[in-house]
């Protein structure tokens, strides 16, 4: 599956859209984060729990909206754009979201 934040791709036509693909997840933060999180407020600098939690995140966000573009039978997702929303205090959502198509 070809993944682009692009509109083209390169020696490719797209001949058919056939909508958007998504893909999300909403995290919520644990405890020992928070904790670990308490203590770098003191000090200063990245927190890297919360890095990981977003990193990790976005990756299952944007392994929902392949499988989703698959289930179109899409060749490729292009204009691939993420967001986030805070859904409560302490959770939020990451949304991964393209237009599936195939190509020649």
């Amino acid at each position: 599956m070809i993944v682009t934040n692009t509109e083209n791709i390169p020696n490719k036509q797209v001949v058919e859209i056939l909508g958007i693909a998504r893909g999300s997840t909403v995290r919520a933060r644990s405890i020992g984060r928070d904790i670990f999180a308490g203590f770098k407020n003191i000090v200063g600098g990245e927190i890297s729990e919360y890095t990981k939690l977003q990193a990790q995140s976005r990756e299952e966000a944007l392994e929902r909206m392949i499988k989703d573009a698959e289930q179109l039978g899409a060749d490729a997702i292009v204009n691939v754009r993420f967001s986030t929303s805070t859904i409560m205090q302490g959770a939020s959502e990451v949304l991964a979201y393209g237009t599936a198509v195939k190509l020649s």
